[in-house]
C-alpha cells in the first residue's frame, strides 16, 4: 500500500465496552409512615355540604311560601275584576238616557213647548213664549220606551245609621272560585 492509502485510511475507533444499568432498587427496611388526613378539612368540607343542603331547603320553603302568597293574590284580583265588571255595567246602566230622564221625571222637570228668547238690551222676550204647562212631552216609560237590561230597580234608601254613616248596598256578584269548578253533588 501506499503511503497516500494509508494517510486517507482512519483509524479505527476503540470499541467502548457495553455498559450494564445499575440497579435502583433497595429493599426495604421499614415500612414508610402513613400520613394522617387532617381533620380540619374533613370538617370543612362536611360543613360546606350542610351550608348547601339548609340553603337548597331555605330557598325551597321561600318559593312555596310565594307560591301560596302568589295564589291568594291572584284570588283577590279575580274578585276584584268581578266587581269591578258589575259596577261598570251599574254605572253604565245609570247614566243610559232612560234612566236620567225618568230620574229628570220624577223631580218635576218637563221638556219645554217652543223657546223664547230674552234680549238683555232692553228685555225684550222673542218668541211663543208659552212655556212648560207641569206636563212633559216625553214619557220615559211609555209605549215607546225600549227595555234596558242594564237597568235596575233603584236601591231603596237606606236609614242611617247610629253613626250618621249610611250603610252601602252592596250588589250580588257570583261566587268567587276558589275550590276549582263547580260541580253537581251526587250520592
Amino acid at each position: 500500500m501506499s503511503l497516500n492509502a494509508a494517510a486517507v485510511r482512519k483509524p479505527a475507533q476503540p470499541i467502548a465496552p457495553q455498559r450494564t444499568p445499575t440497579r435502583r432498587l433497595q429493599p426495604v427496611t421499614s415500612p414508610a409512615v402513613r400520613r394522617k388526613p387532617k381533620l380540619a378539612y374533613a370538617l370543612i368540607a362536611l360543613g360546606g355540604a350542610l351550608a348547601i343542603g339548609a340553603a337548597q331547603i331555605a330557598l325551597s320553603l321561600a318559593i312555596t311560601q310565594d307560591s301560596f302568597a302568589l295564589k291568594d293574590l291572584s284570588s283577590q284580583q279575580r274578585e276584584l275584576d268581578l266587581r269591578t265588571h258589575a259596577l261598570n255595567e251599574e254605572l253604565t246602566g245609570m247614566s243610559s238616557p232612560q234612566v236620567l230622564a225618568t230620574g229628570a221625571a220624577s223631580l218635576g222637570m218637563v221638556v219645554a213647548g217652543s223657546p223664547s228668547y230674552l234680549r238683555l238690551s232692553d228685555s225684550t222676550v222673542f218668541g211663543t213664549g208659552a212655556g212648560a204647562d207641569g206636563v212633559s212631552t216625553i214619557d220615559p216609560e211609555g209605549a215607546g220606551a225600549v227595555g234596558n237590561a242594564l237597568i235596575t230597580a233603584p236601591p231603596a234608601e237606606t236609614p242611617a245609621t247610629e253613626g250618621g254613616a249610611v250603610d252601602p248596598t252592596t250588589q250580588d256578584l257570583p261566587p268567587a272560585i276558589t275550590d276549582g269548578l263547580p260541580s253537581p253533588t251526587t250520592h
